[in-house]
């Protein structure tokens, strides 16, 4: 039988002073370095040798500057200074501080879990604080972790799973605190007093958890459907038996925008991620009606797997459209490949993946090119006409790769013209400033991209359509 937590561990830190050794063994900071701190008013308080649960606060905070490469006369000043935030934040980090520590040792113990699995988890999901000790909240999550191992889940699926529910959570907790601090904070025209931030966050940090799970429901209805086709894909005999675990057969597709560094170089950050926005916007929109799944995003582009080709090319044909519909918007392009690849928490990788990459990276403005064994897939596909480019050697691959081209059988034509600087596409009443150059006209989204090609014109080869 384990002992309970609460007899074990570091216990609970109460409001009773901390001396310069027990600060050094529950921050992993030498006592010497603290003891430097000290005498320069960065912890404790001036003229005693004793400390407080806050200096605990402090000393991550420290570190963390100095990680930022900041010295400590800049830390003293922004620890000092009296119109900081830096108060809210330590009174949230302090009631998290006050609670047990355990020993690795002493919460695989406390949990019921081999040393090695204890570790195998901590090392994974990152939950150890900087001193290598777990809290009460930890050891019930390796209780659960007992639990799961116990009922015969894998043990390299289930790490998959944690990893990811770690990685997810952190990233969602990041957005919510980094999101409020830029907004709220930076803005202009929301200037918040401490006392506003402070009521603000009290209502509504009771929503949080709620809203993920709702969020966590509704994925989870989704991929229990998308579950039960698996299987039955599989047991009826429709697809072929994974040759290893965790293979799947997915359409890929990888999206991006055809001259997104030409318009961040002529327009800034600021510009080019609103266009990312829209474009985001444009994204999640026809993935909805397509049955696709965003795996992820890196800048301006996006991966997103589709169970089959139907959907997939639906998808790409609707993308289109709405990019050339969308007012003063860049031209996208679109790689589509499909075949057996490698789930891995909630990744997908292998040959193929890769495949569909290149294709991207082929691909002209407003094309969208695809496998043949996509092609083959969705040739039946309504309104759609088929163009073949044929045998083509992708960068890194070895083998060639036959390429098609869909596109509608019938669609209206939308006159557009490019701004050779920032490769936006321009309508009609779009164009802000015009310039004809050797007996070629040339137009412009703005007087700055006018500026900007008349400095450099020869730097500039797109020419308007």
């Amino acid at each position: 039988m384990t002992s309970s937590p609460k007899n074990r561990g570091l216990g609970p830190i109460s409001s009773a002073p901390l001396s310069l050794e027990e600060l050094a063994s529950r921050t992993a900071e030498p006592a010497k370095k603290l003891e430097a701190w000290h005498s320069r008013g960065l912890i404790g308080r001036e003229g005693e040798d004793v400390f407080s649960v806050e200096d605990i606060g402090r000393v991550r905070l420290i570190h963390q500057f100095l990680h930022y490469g900041h010295s400590l006369d800049d830390i003293y000043n922004a620890l000092h200074n009296p119109d900081s935030a830096r108060q809210f934040y330590l009174d949230e980090m302090t009631s998290h501080l006050s609670t047990p520590r355990f020993t690795l040792a002493e919460s695989a113990e406390l949990a019921g879990l081999d040393l090695d699995q204890a570790r195998t988890f901590v090392e994974a999901t990152g939950v150890a604080d900087s001193a290598g000790m777990l809290e009460e909240d930890d050891i019930g999550c390796l209780s659960s972790l007992k639990v799961a191992l116990d009922a015969g889940y894998p043990p390299d699926a289930l790490m998959q799973v944690l990893r990811v529910y770690a990685d997810l959570m952190r990233r969602a907790a990041e957005v919510g605190h980094r999101t409020s601090h830029l907004y709220l904070h930076h803005q202009p025209g929301t200037e918040h007093t401490q006392e506003s931030h402070e009521q603000l966050f009290s209502r509504v940090e009771p929503l949080v958890e709620p809203v993920l799970m709702y969020f966590f429901r509704k994925g989870a209805i989704q991929a229990a459907w998308d579950d039960m086709l698996m299987h039955l894909e599989e047991e009826s005999g429709l697809v072929d038996p994974p040759e290893v675990p965790g293979q799947i057969r997915q359409a890929i597709m990888f999206v991006d925008l055809a001259s997104f560094t030409p318009l961040a170089e002529a327009m800034g950050d600021l510009k080019a991620a609103e266009v990312v926005s829209r474009f985001a916007e444009m994204v999640r929109i026809a993935n909805v009606r397509c049955h696709g799944r965003v795996v992820k995003q890196i800048g301006d582009g996006f991966m997103i797997v589709f169970p089959e080709c139907y959907s997939a090319v639906s998808f790409a044909l609707e993308l289109e459209q709405r990019a050339v519909s969308e007012p003063q918007f860049p031209a996208i392009r679109v790689g589509l490949h499909y075949g057996p690849v490698l789930y891995r928490e909630g990744d997908y990788i292998g040959s193929n993946v890769n495949i569909a990459s290149r294709l991207a990276d082929t691909a002209d403005r407003h094309q969208i090119l695809v496998s043949a064994e996509v092609r083959n897939r969705a040739r039946e596909l309504e309104g759609v006409e088929w163009t073949r480019i044929g045998q083509q050697r992708l960068k890194g691959l070895a083998a060639e790769v036959e390429l098609f081209e869909p596109r509608p059988a019938t669609t209206e034509t939308i006159e557009k013209v490019t701004d050779p600087v920032c490769g936006m596409e321009l309508g009609k009443g779009e164009v802000a400033a015009r310039l004809t150059r050797n007996g070629v006209e040339h137009s412009f989204c703005s007087d700055a991209c006018l500026r900007q090609f008349v400095r450099a014109p020869e730097k500039y080869t797109a020419v308007s359509a």
